[in-house]
């Protein structure tokens, strides 16, 4: 899989905006639960409001684990990570590891309200070493969780 360019370097800030398994398919699965907006709009989206807030947003996504983990570790140096990891919340312990060993906040992020569905989906190995949460707000979880993940680079870049 070709790796775009990093974000734009005149941009004050960098983002990766992760995304994980089946989420490709956003617009055509199960849209009572996560609506019919698609990935490339989410991500129109997305970048679009980090050009707003004066950062570069790098998209990706993966259906394989490993190559999310590669990905979370190139965010080295970035501002922050958005993700959606979808099912490897639940399980996914590599991809905490890769998280929690980067220097990197990330803020996880899910379409739908995780709580409110099937029990397996009320435990996250993600979220405790992310920086934040969003779920249940649908895709505007997305924007939420972007100036989330700007606010902690802020904060951060303050007290230095």
């Amino acid at each position: 899989m070709p790796t775009p360019a990093a974000p734009d370097s005149a941009a004050r800030r960098t983002v990766l905006l992760l995304n994980g398994p089946n989420l490709n398919l956003l617009g055509e699965r199960d849209p009572a639960q996560y609506g019919t907006t698609t990935l490339a709009d989410i991500e129109r989206r997305v970048r679009g409001l980090g050009a707003e807030l004066g950062a570069a947003v790098r998209c990706e996504q993966s259906n394989h684990e490993g190559v999310l983990v590669d990905l979370v570790h190139e965010a080295r140096g970035y501002d922050g990570i958005v993700l959606n990891p979808g099912a490897f919340a639940h399980y996914s312990i590599a991809l905490r590891d890769a998280i929690d060993a980067v220097d990197t906040p990330c803020v996880e992020v899910h379409i739908s309200n995780v709580y409110a569905r099937e029990e397996f989906r009320h435990t996250s190995v993600t979220a405790p070493v992310a920086a934040g949460y969003v779920a249940g707000c649908g895709v505007f979880g997305y924007e939420l969780a972007l100036r989330a993940v700007l606010h902690r680079a802020a904060e951060a870049e303050a007290r230095r």
